[in-house]
C-alpha cells in the first residue's frame, strides 16, 4: 500500500514539474548559467556541465528530502 502512495505522489510531482517548465519557463532561466557551469563551444561540438547548477539542485533537494522524512 505505501508503495502505491509513493507513486502516486512521485507522478503527481513530476506533473506539476512539467506544468511548471511548460508554463513558467522563466523560472529556469538561471540553470546553466551560474559561475562554475562548464560551457565549451567549437565549430564541431558542444560540451555542457551544469556543475554549479546540479549542486544547487542536490542541496535543496536534499533539504526538501530531510525536512518531510525525517523521524
Amino acid at each position: 500500500m505505501a508503495i502505491g502512495k509513493l507513486m502516486t505522489g512521485l507522478g503527481v510531482v513530476l506533473v506539476l514539474i512539467g506544468l511548471i517548465v511548460s508554463y513558467a519557463p522563466w523560472l529556469f532561466n538561471w540553470f546553466g548559467k551560474l559561475p562554475g557551469d562548464i560551457r565549451i563551444e567549437d565549430e564541431q561540438r558542444f560540451i555542457f556541465m551544469p556543475i554549479t547548477s546540479m549542486l544547487v539542485i542536490s542541496i535543496v533537494l536534499t533539504l526538501i528530502v530531510n525536512l518531510f522524512f525525517r523521524k
